[in-house]
């Protein structure tokens, strides 16, 4: 049952404790209106956090607050359909305006026991709410912003894993609004950038090389047993392009990657970029199984109003290390290029196998996409690169692109077992020796096992790199 301080004491001992709960409240006001959500339209995010939280703790009800000076904005709310004037309630104590006072979770297993939360217009009007819990969704500065939290009309109790799922889907709620201030400050960025464009060419060209570095990993990690190598270099120097990947650890020993391409380019691109790699992150968080994640992001590039109607291509895969040495590889695929899966033969001959997985359909274009799943091994000596089809669409000196049979080609056109860096490496020279390069944006990301003439590495993280034509801005 929640407990509240009581105000003993001579007045002037009252007023100095008051203080500083009075500047912190001032500082987390000024911390909600920074993140310019309060009267928003509805966001599918929240909408689902809200359905989720009902769900998995088996409550009528569930709401997504922000708490303001003297209301509480219900930004989402599943189970209270058919209450009018639910899209906001005054501030009263008791309920979430007592569960943003608090560092923790705030459970009351009956209200009408509770001093303070029985008076709550939620407990004694319509809703005769009875069970409150609630999780404060708070900012990396630790202002609470609002709750999520799951309402009954009965007296209940739960576990100490229901109020951790409520903590970790209010902790995803507040990822939300960090991609959405984000997004904002980037848009903000961008427009100042583009007015200042006549009288500095040069210095868009700066904010946009920095732009694409914080849409990118700043550096692959080391994952035992795998060499890692990857390149990105957009076709313009004054544009953000639309083509994103990472690599980053799930559960255990386990591994995630993936490799994508938004539709267009400019702020709006880099905006559902952001978006995109946020959402694979998260989702993975919840249920890495890659076509699961794949439909996480399919759902929020529909709903997310800052998406508009963009759409990417997206390859999402898991790592997982063999008993003996290798990794068992499960891949996802929506609308994008085909993964090519190199090795040797007995004779030492290299050969590079499409990695064809039929019936993806484009990620963000359809609500009942379906995304194809597939099943490989990557052996010692074997590499796995992925890339976006502005390798495939670079034009030869003969004017042709390049093409699958043409990538292929080059793939196989190699002495010895190929490795990450090595072939990540080749792979620029390639472009670097093409007539115009790349008329599109480029992304590689290389993974490959150490061979039997390979030195041992516990993980390697090399040529992770961002260019920008005509000349490189840095590299890491």
């Amino acid at each position: 049952m929640t407990q509240h301080a009581s105000a003993a004491g001579p007045p002037a001992a009252r007023r100095r404790r008051a203080e500083p709960d009075d500047r912190a409240e001032r500082e987390r006001i000024a911390a909600v209106r920074r993140y310019d959500i309060l009267d928003t339209p509805p966001d599918g995010a929240f909408d689902r956090v809200a359905a989720l939280a009902a769900r998995l703790l088996d409550a009528p009800a569930a709401t997504v607050t922000i708490v303001d000076t003297d209301r509480v904005r219900f930004k989402a709310a599943h189970g209270l359909e058919g209450l009018k004037g639910i899209e906001e309630v005054d501030r009263v104590p008791g309920l979430c305006a007592s569960a943003v006072r608090r560092d923790g979770a705030l459970v009351i297993p009956d209200t009408l026991l509770d001093p303070v939360a029985a008076h709550h217009p939620l407990v004694t009007g319509e809703l005769g709410i009875r069970f409150y819990a609630a999780a404060p969704i708070t900012t990396g500065d630790g202002h609470r912003l609002g709750t999520v939290n799951v309402l009954d009309t009965r007296p209940r109790v739960i576990t100490e894993d229901d109020t951790a799922t409520l903590v970790d889907l209010a902790a995803l709620v507040m990822d939300q609004l960090e991609l959405r201030l984000s997004a904002l400050r980037t848009l903000r960025a961008e427009r100042e950038a583009r007015e200042r464009a006549e009288k500095d060419r040069a210095s868009i060209a700066a904010f946009a090389s920095t732009l694409q570095r914080t849409l990118l990993p700043p550096a692959l990690p080391a994952v035992p047993g795998l060499e890692l190598a990857c390149h990105y270099r957009t076709a313009s120097a004054h544009e953000v392009g639309g083509d994103f990947y990472d690599v980053f650890p799930l559960d255990g020993e386990r591994w995630a990657f993936f490799m994508g391409d938004v539709c267009g380019k400019g702020p709006e691109a880099a905006t559902v970029t952001a978006l995109a790699r946020h959402t694979l992150r998260a989702a993975a968080r919840v249920d890495p199984d890659p076509v699961t994640v794949l439909g996480a992001l399919n759902a929020e590039l529909l709903t997310d109003v800052t998406a508009g109607s963009r759409y990417c291509t997206t390859v999402y895969g898991v790592l997982e290390p063999r008993e003996k040495e290798g990794f068992t590889v499960t891949l996802a695929a929506g609308g994008h290029p085909p993964a090519y899966h190199l090795g040797t033969d007995d004779s030492g001959t290299v050969s590079a196998r499409p990695v064809q997985l039929q019936g993806g359909m484009l990620v963000g274009a359809f609500r009942q996409a379906r995304f194809a799943r597939t099943v490989l091994t990557l052996d010692r000596g074997e590499t796995l690169f992925l890339y976006t089809d502005g390798l495939t669409e670079a034009r030869t000196a003969e004017g042709a692109m390049l093409g699958d049979e043409g990538l292929t080609g080059f793939l196989e056109r190699r002495d010895g077992i190929p490795t990450a860096s090595a072939l990540v490496e080749d792979t620029i020279t390639l472009l670097a020796s093409l007539p115009d390069q790349a008329g599109d944006d480029v992304a590689l990301l290389a993974l490959s096992v150490p061979g039997p003439t390979t030195a041992p590495k516990t993980g390697v993280s090399a040529t992770a790199r961002t260019t920008a034509s005509p000349e490189h801005l840095g590299q890491e």
